[in-house]
This record gives structure tokens, C-alpha cells and sequence, in this order.
């Protein structure tokens, strides 16, 4: 069984810094994804970035260029770090494990979630 769990959220000024980790339990395949989605009040769950295990990355546009995010294999650990905190960041962020299975669209995995509140 795989188990995800996040933390690091909290409330931060805009301009501000925050560093989310998440921290996965159980059988990790080395060719999984990793990555983060957020969902704000009211609105759908999205994508904000994901990594896969050699490093290669992608960005929603909303945050290119503002997160940075990084995995570490040997710990099955993923972060999401960002210095430069929008308003429009505010949302849970959900950590997630994506592995394809052949024949199917793949598997997901979810951890609990972790509010960010950025606000003056």
C-alpha cells in the first residue's frame, strides 16, 4: 500500500517563501511520477507540476518560473519550493504518485492535503 503525506503549508505573505514535502510509504516504483496538484475555494483540482525520476520536469503555466519542484529517490520524497508567493497560490496541495499500468490510463495516489494561505 502506498501512503502519502504532506506537510509544510501554512499562512504566508505575499513575496513570501514555502517550502511543501511529502514524504512516500510503501512499494514506490522507480519509474512512478511525482508530483503536486492544488484546488482552491470553489474551484477544480489542478495540476502544478510534476517530476519524473531521472529529474525531467513540468510547470503549469501559473507557476513556471516561480516553484520549483524536486525528488529524492533514495528517500521517496518530493518538494514543491517557492520564493516569490502569489495570493492566486492559496489552495490545499495534494502530493501525488501517478504509475502507468499497461492496458489503462494508470493509477493514482493521493496524500491528505496541506492548506496554503497566502495573505497579507
Amino acid at each position: 500500500q502506498v501512503q502519502l503525506v504532506e506537510s509544510g503549508g501554512g499562512l504566508v505573505q505575499p513575496g513570501g517563501s514555502l517550502t511543501l514535502s511529502c514524504a512516500a510509504s510503501g512499494n514506490i516504483f522507480s519509474t512512478d511520477v511525482m508530483g503536486w496538484y492544488r484546488q482552491a475555494a470553489g474551484k477544480q483540482r489542478e495540476l502544478v507540476a510534476q517530476i519524473l525520476s531521472r529529474g525531467s520536469t513540468y510547470y503549469d503555466s501559473s507557476v513556471k518560473g516561480r516553484f520549483t519542484i524536486s525528488r529524492d529517490n533514495a528517500k521517496n520524497t518530493v518538494s514543491l519550493q517557492s520564493d516569490s508567493l502569489v495570493p492566486e497560490d492559496t489552495a490545499v496541495y495534494y502530493c501525488n504518485v501517478w504509475r502507468r499500468v499497461s492496458g489503462s490510463s494508470g493509477i493514482d495516489f493521493w496524500g491528505q492535503g496541506t492548506q496554503v494561505t497566502v495573505s497579507s
